[in-house]
């Protein structure tokens, strides 16, 4: 959600620039900008609605320059219009981006304007960069304005910020947003995410909590909130420069539902040592384990969900998983031992980390963090950190990285129960499950055809239900939140029992139900549900296990994946959904990488 990109180097910045936003768009964004100090050391700034592209129209390739910043925007405060669009200014040195809400904008808005300050935006952004530059005309330096910005802002942000007066030096800020530093041979980069910087160096510095940064050439100056010099280790990031490229796929969707056998691999590989699972994880604290709350949003949330079946089933803990924006807006119970798992892909979803500050304050034994981002602010949060790999995801509708989560969750679930000395022929069932998934996996998508075929059943209708029983009952929920979100259908997903209490009166010829069928003790009351969806003349897709005995007829399509069933079988059952929904989104034309009003990291609440 919005994406920022600064550089200070001896080269022309501007195009590192613009490839940096193209890199970040994953994030979701509807207007760009870029402001730059040129070589006759005036400020040039160039906005634009819409598409980086746009933007990257509108510059004057014949105008270099060698300190800049660019901004990718998601609209909050104020429309996605050209005057909304970052960077903002004052006094015509200051160009300012900024990630994040600023709570008491229109407080601190009115103060400025008594103070002479003239305001062209609707955005909470342009408060700051005119605070900035109120501060500054009261003679005091750039480093003692962002001491003062920190103690009168409100909310969370990160900010990048460059002065045209000081046209060798950007500024940046990080509270509550992330922000790294780029470092370089002679030249200093700053981001809202790594992989908007891999291609041009892959020695990082994360920013912390309140941290202050002056990028130079030859180096990056780091204080504190109070603005005592400090330091942060030099990391040296894991992303493939190759990961945010299509290579030969039409879409970044695509790509990833295919790269799936191969990270759900890695993911294994990284989690087992041996005889020992996940052994970042104390078997001592797993032992004193009596409850756990989940917490998440979205598809992690779906993840989590499918974890409660598997924990409960076979290490006999109680699980309650909580949508962390409405976790954090009550206060829970917390029963002794209680062990708080926080999940999210990127680690800097806004809901997940403020209900995890609220968690801090309660009692629970210890608080855990499932993430794809090593350096994120979940890992660094949390007590202890399970680490899905699933590299880059620039797809906005996640795919791999919910296997992957699903893969770590349910060697979580076998950890649990070893630690809580539960019978070693389950927990032995769980891993040679575990490592028949990825093969699983390809033989599914080797169907693709076939689902690209069955897409066409969806392309033209506004409505769809989804059903599954069991642990499939999540999935079937993210099989509708993957619809949804790439082809802009309405798609509910329904436990298949509460089918009768009211799904049913939507049932009609022109409602597709799409199904995921195991055969498993739950598959008799299925077929139930299954024939009360026919008899009103319902059409019905269903994706079996090879053992599940059902046939097409005019009504319902079976097609029967090469799958036995397993405690893992949701892992490999969500595949054909992801597929089903992406062909429906490209029959229907849609960006199914960056669907509409969608962000990738969601990192405002």
């Amino acid at each position: 959600m919005c994406g920022i990109v600064a550089a200070v180097a001896e080269r022309n910045i501007v195009p590192l620039l613009i490839d940096g936003l193209r890199r970040l768009e994953y994030r979701g964004y509807d207007s760009a900008g870029i402001a730059f100090i040129d070589e006759a050391n005036q400020l040039q700034r160039i906005r634009s609605a819409g598409k980086v592209q746009a933007l990257a129209d509108r510059i004057d390739s014949e105008r270099p320059g060698h300190l800049g910043l660019a901004h990718t925007r998601w609209a909050t405060h104020g429309g996605p219009t050209e005057h909304n669009a970052h960077p903002h200014t004052a006094s015509e040195r200051l160009a300012l981006v900024h990630n994040g809400i600023i709570e008491n904008e229109q407080a601190i808005r009115k103060q400025l304007i008594e103070h002479g300050a003239t305001f062209t935006s609707e955005t909470d952004t342009e408060a700051i960069v005119h605070l900035i530059d109120h501060l500054l005309a009261q003679g005091q330096s750039m480093l003692d304005c962002l001491v003062e910005v920190q103690q009168q802002l409100q909310g969370s942000y990160a900010i990048a910020v460059l002065d045209q007066q000081h046209p060798d030096t950007i500024w940046g800020l990080r509270k509550g947003s992330p922000l790294v530093v780029g470092v370089g041979v002679g030249e200093h980069f700053l981001a809202s995410d790594a992989a908007a910087l891999v291609p041009l160096t892959q020695q990082m510095m994360y920013l912390q909590e309140g941290d202050i940064v002056a990028i130079r050439r030859d180096q990056a100056a780091l204080y504190d909130q109070q603005g005592k010099p400090i330091e942060r280790t030099i990391q040296r990031s894991n992303l493939d420069p190759e990961s945010s490229e299509r290579g030969h796929y039409r879409h970044f969707m695509l790509k990833e539902i295919h790269e799936q056998p191969a990270v759900i691999s890695a993911t294994l590989d990284g989690c087992l040592n041996g005889t020992r699972i996940l052994p970042s994880l104390p078997a001592e604290l797993l032992s004193q384990v009596r409850a756990i709350h989940i917490l998440a949003c979205g598809t992690s949330y779906h993840a989590g969900l499918t974890a409660k079946y598997w924990i409960e089933s076979l290490a006999g803990i109680p699980v309650s998983v909580e949508v962390a924006s409405e976790f954090r807006n009550r206060r829970p119970a917390v029963p002794e031992h209680t062990l708080m798992l926080a999940i999210s892909q990127s680690g800097e979803t806004a809901d997940t980390l403020a209900a995890l500050e609220l968690a801090s304050e309660l009692n629970y034994l210890a608080t855990i963090g499932l993430c794809n981002v090593p350096e994120s602010a979940l890992t660094r949060a949390c007590d202890h950190a399970l680490m899905t790999r699933a590299g880059l995801e620039v797809g906005v509708a996640s795919t791999k990285a919910f296997t992957t989560q699903l893969t770590v969750l349910l060697l979580f679930t076998a950890a649990l129960a070893q630690a809580q000395d539960k019978p070693k022929s389950r927990i032995a069932e769980v891993l040679d499950a575990l490592g028949q998934v990825a093969q699983q996996t390809r033989e599914v998508l080797a169907l693709e055809d076939q689902i690209e075929a069955l897409a066409y059943r969806l392309a033209d209708k506004q409505h769809a239900l989804f059903l599954g029983r069991g642990a499939e009952y999540p999935i079937a929920l993210e099989g509708a939140l993957k619809l949804k979100e790439v082809s802009y259908i309405h798609a509910e997903g329904y436990a298949a029992g509460e089918l009768k209490h009211g799904p049913l009166a939507l049932v009609d010829e022109s409602l597709p139900v799409v199904v995921t069928a195991s055969s498993n003790e739950l598959l008799k009351k299925l077929e139930s549900n299954l024939r009360e969806v026919q008899a009103r003349g319902g059409q019905l897709i269903v994706f079996a296990d090879r053992a599940v005995t059902l046939d097409s007829n005019d009504d319902m399509h079976v097609m029967h994946l090469p799958l036995n069933h397993s405690i893992a079988s949701p892992i490999v059952q969500v595949v054909p959904l992801q597929l089903l929904a992406y062909h429906v989104g490209v029959i229907r034309g849609t960006d199914v990488d960056q669907p509409r009003n969608l962000a990738k990291s969601v990192t405002v609440e």
